[in-house]
């Protein structure tokens, strides 16, 4: 990237440049071979044409085609929505061309919780997980009272997390929404953030606790996650119980008898090979390609160099960029388990009517991003460089260490849900028009793309990237996210977590017909 006054230049075959700040009619943009005037106002981190762009013809930025432009585009013109379509070239994919080795670093820890069954925690609560929209109020008194009457006397638990949704019943029992909801709360169940949880259900529902506990061969928390007794129920329903009161009063009695030994951990040095980081972006702008997330992909590099595991998601807002990351696949399986997902979204946008293409947000295209194509480009960029060496299903256990990816939607709440299930420990989020998000029990670290949305919103940005357009390096700047990511580990808070911000964003997927 380079950068020459007014505008960024990214790549040398880019026919376009990013505006480093708002520039008026007549502004003066000077590239590495030419001088030319804005044709008109250009927005923050808007693209403008630096040579004539024929009807037609190809929009390149990063190096890589965007889009066509859908009329004559002059030198000096903004290049936006107005005057790109987006036309999708399908090039051959490559599988395993580029693939990276990183050096072996010192080894390094992070001071974390080592679990009975040998997990490792970042986080230390209790759950209540409903399985369903009916018993989410019951879920919540629950956690509300024992946190007002107990949390006090307990100083290692971080807090009592009340996992309620608004699906679990009106599909096919047994049918793949009914066992991705399951395999979802059960990823939430055994994550090693959580020390001990109760399922709450109101008896009727087509996702029935016992089918969860039976499928997902869950077992007492308290005995397996806690230290606590085996012989205390971990599913209530509301029905047979005897009603709300009755069930709030046991399940509050269930989880006092569990604290005690959710209580008894302490933090201890624990090798970063064993951390798993979910990667995700949101609110993004024309920045955030450019600063936060490939900043973000160094850290994650080096993570991947210590043996840890890093997890790009969001299928949908890889699209068009997918063939960058089969060149890394390890193995051709693995770029195809990829492309199956891909095909997948193409099908699933036919068959209701929608179009995959329909990305990028209100926001996004606010922020300076015009096509899917642009915003998957930049996305893809927190993957940082190194081998992809798996594809997960939403929600799947992550099991592979190193780069791999989750299918989920693009939607925020839903894929990072997918991603803590998958067994994240904490997530990094990216931003350029300021989302504010966390995802309990996994802190969340989020970094703000540029220097205006980081100044406005201090008390929810943790890390500024837009220092990069001033100058610093994304190495630098990668290792300031990297060595975050070290200290959040470690039990220091993010913002979102001052905030207490993390209990409403679970949201299981169900991509499936509601009857």
């Amino acid at each position: 990237m380079s950068d020459i006054s007014s505008v960024l230049i990214l790549h040398p075959s880019d026919n376009i440049v990013v505006a480093r700040r708002a520039l008026q009619a007549g502004d003066v943009i000077t590239t590495s071979d030419s001088h030319l005037l804005a044709a008109e106002p250009i927005p923050l981190f808007h693209k403008v044409a630096v040579r004539p762009i024929p009807k037609g013809s190809t929009i390149r930025k990063f190096g890589q085609p965007i889009g066509s432009a859908a009329t004559d585009i002059a030198a000096g013109q903004w290049v936006h929505t107005h005057n790109v379509s987006l036309e999708r070239e399908r090039a051959g994919y490559e599988f395993g061309t580029e693939l990276q080795q990183f050096p072996a670093p010192l080894p390094r820890t992070f001071q974390g919780f080592r679990r009975r069954n040998g997990a490792a925690g970042t986080r230390n609560y209790i759950a209540v997980i409903s399985t369903v929209n009916c018993s989410a109020t019951t879920s919540r008194y629950v956690a509300q009272e024992l946190a007002r009457t107990d949390l006090s006397r307990y100083p290692n638990i971080d807090g009592v997390i009340p996992i309620v949704h608004k699906s679990g019943c009106a599909f096919a029992y047994n049918s793949d929404d009914h066992l991705l909801l399951n395999r979802t709360l059960a990823g939430f169940a055994r994550h090693p953030n959580i020390a001990a949880c109760i399922v709450l259900g109101l008896g009727c529902e087509t996702a029935q606790a016992s089918h969860l506990q039976q499928t997902q061969g869950l077992i007492q928390l308290g005995g397996a996650s806690a230290g606590g007794r085996d012989d205390l129920p971990m599913i209530l329903n509301i029905q047979e119980v005897g009603g709300v009161r009755r069930t709030v009063d046991r399940a509050v009695g269930v989880l006092r008898e569990l604290l005690p030994a959710a209580n008894d951990v302490k933090r201890e040095p624990i090798p970063l090979s064993e951390l798993i980081l979910g990667l995700q972006c949101g609110g993004s702008d024309g920045a955030s390609g450019i600063t936060a997330n490939p900043a973000l992909g160094y850290a994650s590099d080096l993570l991947v160099a210590h043996g840890g595991g890093s997890v790009l998601a969001e299928t949908p807002e890889v699209y068009g960029a997918e063939q960058l990351l089969t060149r890394r696949s390890v193995s051709r399986e693995v770029g195809e388990k990829l492309l199956e997902r891909i095909r997948w979204w193409e099908d699933y946008a036919r068959r209701n009517n929608a179009s995959i293409d329909n990305n990028p947000s209100y926001g996004n295209k606010q922020g300076g991003l015009t096509t899917i194509i642009e915003k998957s480009l930049g996305a893809v960029a927190k993957g940082g460089t190194a081998p992809l060496r798996d594809v997960y299903q939403f929600a799947e256990a992550i099991t592979s260490k190193g780069f791999t990816f989750m299918d989920t939607p693009g939607y925020d709440p839903i894929s990072v849900t997918g991603l803590v299930a998958g067994g994240c420990q904490l997530v990094v989020f990216t931003t350029g028009r300021g989302s504010c998000f966390g995802c309990k029990p996994a802190p969340t670290i989020k970094v703000a793309t540029n220097s205006p949305l980081f100044n406005r919103m201090q008390e929810d940005m943790d890390i500024n990237a837009g220092s990069i357009i001033d100058g610093e390096t994304l190495e630098s700047a990668g290792s300031r996210i990297f060595e975050k990511i070290v200290a959040v580990a470690s039990g220091e808070q993010t913002l979102s977590e001052q905030q207490g911000i993390g209990d409403e964003e679970f949201c299981p997927w169900m991509p499936g017909p509601v009857f």
